[in-house]
């Protein structure tokens, strides 16, 4: 869905994986699960702000958005959270949001 809305998109499957592609090609916009193997989204998300402090991060997670997974993310760095399943209309508000300058 990013990719048909014009937006470049690269995957990683696990943190790790997320800030090596990160380091070779720094993005706009990172989505980060919070339950991912190796390395969690938590982790990711701080590590990304600490090294890449401009970079805006959308966390999603279907622990529901009142679970201190979500909470905990936009307090150490997230600036926008999403529950899984989330449609089309959700994740694409949220970029728009948070990419507004």
């Amino acid at each position: 869905m990013l990719e048909k809305a014009g937006h470049d998109v690269w995957e990683a499957a696990n943190g790790i994986e997320a800030l090596e592609s990160y380091r070779l090609q720094p993005a706009d916009l990172a989505i980060i699960d919070i339950i991912m193997p190796e390395k969690e989204g938590i982790e990711t998300i701080m590590d990304l702000r600490r090294k890449y402090p401009d970079t805006k991060i959308i966390a999603i997670s279907g622990t529901g958005l009142e679970s201190p997974f979500l909470i905990m993310s936009k307090h150490l760095g997230a600036d926008y959270i999403i529950d899984k399943p989330f449609t089309e209309k959700e994740i694409m508000g949220g970029i728009e949001e948070i990419m507004e300058v």
